[in-house]
């Protein structure tokens, strides 16, 4: 790791990580790239069989023929989330094959992935580039990984591959789906998980390809969300994931009264402010208190009887309920996070599935996420300065992965409905233990015990004075948590460096130490 230095946040980070240069956050929109996209090596057809079957006769197979060797980069998407069942084999077999110092790049891994955990402290594997849920978030907490992780947005993570900044050797892309020739979707079949879109980036720039599926069908595959003509290999396995653990507890709608109220409130606030007129759009996150805002923009709709232009996904029954209902005019979809929603895309031409290139890709001509009216996200902390963290927690363990949420902070208006403690800690701190979004893009803070607007929208300040919310300072909130809650020990870390958090352009925006045992 290289020397320290204080990037626009005031965050102390390296400029070089895992022996490749690392540039510091710079702020908002200063830091212009400079070169071309990425391109993969050319490949002919004489390479590959002229009837078009790829098909080999198993996953080690494939794996051989695309050259695995030590070092390389191997990456996945999550469509799966915590019902994938190949990426574990995936690496049993690197294993099997004594093939070390792998990098695994995920658009993110989930807690059925602890079994990879052997094949960190083994060496088959030198380090995780992606988001992380659970047991492999503690494991790198703990400062047991040999590399450092690196943290992306989905957007980040696509810039990162059309850049080349990294460069994927082997491409591992899931589908429920598939024909002998590589056109995939992941909207058909037993296993059909909903869109493929995190794994677009991985087919258009990896140097190969590998389809698995679990439903060959006769060619063509239709419709296809995956081109076959940038696949290499396709594989059939007995089962490629469980569609069912798509749902998680994160993206079932809150059950509880605290935080139906703050979702309650968030919706009241947003009609306040103007934002719930006839052909706005938004955007929920996959929380269960964000969810719940959802239903409440529809009580409003069906009683103003307007309707939404769009709203952005991942989808979920509730969305599609809207969109059934007419409360919607389309989805535009980037994760599918229930069967629902998957049926929906399958059925419905205006539930559309997308990418991040097309959602939240910052080296582009532009994208949705600037579009959206208003974006209801979570956070694990927020500070006076509107900073807030989604990626550590309050005991500084690295728990969780950025997702989107980095990316739908240039939406229009941002909010963030969070209780004003978790567990008798205080969740509106001085400083956040890792800072995964700036300030200045967070516009409004709702707690049970009040709302606070960032000074900077003034806008939304004037709109609210008459509206009988209960408006708060941020510090108001923060010395209200206080007095019930005490201030929080802070926790304790050692100065290595085991993770770095990336900022939608590639920056580093902030870094996670090891924790203290």
């Amino acid at each position: 790791m290289s020397e320290l230095v204080k990037n626009a946040v005031g965050r102390l980070v390296p400029t070089e990580i895992n022996g490749e240069p690392a540039i510091p956050f710079m702020g908002i929109g200063k830091y212009k790239p400079e070169g071309r996209r990425f391109a993969p090596k050319i490949s002919s057809n004489s390479d590959f069989p002229l009837d078009g079957n790829k098909q080999v006769a198993d996953l080690k197979e494939a794996l051989v023929k695309a050259g695995l060797k030590d070092g390389m980069t191997i990456s996945s998407h999550h469509h799966f989330r915590n019902g994938d069942l190949i990426m574990n084999q995936v690496f049993d077999i690197a294993k099997d094959l004594g093939v070390k110092n792998l990098r695994w790049f995920p658009s993110a891994s989930f807690p059925c992935h602890a079994h990879l955990i052997q094949y960190l402290e083994d060496g088959t594997i030198q380090r995780i580039e992606g988001s992380m849920n659970g047991p492999l978030g503690k494991f790198t907490s703990q400062g047991k990984m040999n590399g450092t992780a690196i943290l992306r947005s989905h957007g980040g993570r696509y810039q990162a591959v059309q850049d080349g900044e990294v460069q994927i050797d082997i491409a591992i892309i899931v589908a429920g789906t598939a024909d002998m020739f590589g056109n995939a979707n992941g909207v058909t079949g037993a296993s059909a998980s909903g869109l493929l879109g995190f794994a677009l980036a991985d087919s258009q720039y990896s140097d190969k390809v590998i389809v698995v599926t679990d439903n060959m069908v006769p060619f063509p595959c239709v419709p296809w969300q995956i081109q076959g003509n940038y696949v290499d290999y396709t594989v059939v396995v007995d089962k490629v994931g469980d569609s069912e653990k798509i749902v998680s507890g994160t993206t079932q709608i809150t059950k509880s009264p605290d935080r139906l109220l703050l979702a309650e409130m968030t919706a009241k606030f947003c009609d306040a402010a103007g934002i719930i007129k006839d052909g706005f759009s938004f955007q929920t996150g996959a929380g269960g208190t964000s969810l719940s805002v959802s239903q409440y923009f529809g009580d409003i709709m069906r009683e103003r009887k307007i309707k939404a232009r769009f709203a952005r996904g991942g989808s979920n029954k509730y969305l599609v309920e809207m969109l059934e209902e007419g409360l919607i005019e389309y989805i535009l979809d980037g994760q599918t996070f229930d069967l629902e929603g998957v049926r929906s895309m399958r059925e419905n031409a205006n539930h559309l599935d997308t990418s991040p290139f097309t959602s939240y890709n910052y080296h582009s001509k532009g994208n949705f996420a600037g579009m959206v009216d208003v974006v209801i996200l979570g956070a694990t902390e927020v500070d006076v300065n509107f900073n807030a963290n989604v990626v550590t927690h309050s005991d500084g363990l690295l728990m969780h992965g950025i997702g989107g949420w980095q990316n739908c902070l240039f939406s229009k208006t941002v909010i963030l409905p969070l209780p004003l403690f978790r567990n008798r800690i205080p969740v509106v701190v001085d400083e956040v233990t890792t800072i995964t979004g700036p300030g200045e893009l967070i516009d409004v803070i709702v707690t049970e015990r009040g709302i606070a607007i960032n000074p900077l929208r003034t806008d939304l300040i004037e709109k609210a004075k008459n509206s009988g919310l209960p408006i708060k300072t941020i510090e108001e909130l923060k010395a209200e948590a206080e007095k019930i809650c005490g201030i929080a020990e802070k926790p304790q870390f050692e100065d290595k460096i085991i993770a770095a958090i990336k900022w939608v352009d590639g920056t580093i925006i902030d870094v996670v130490r090891k924790v203290k045992q």
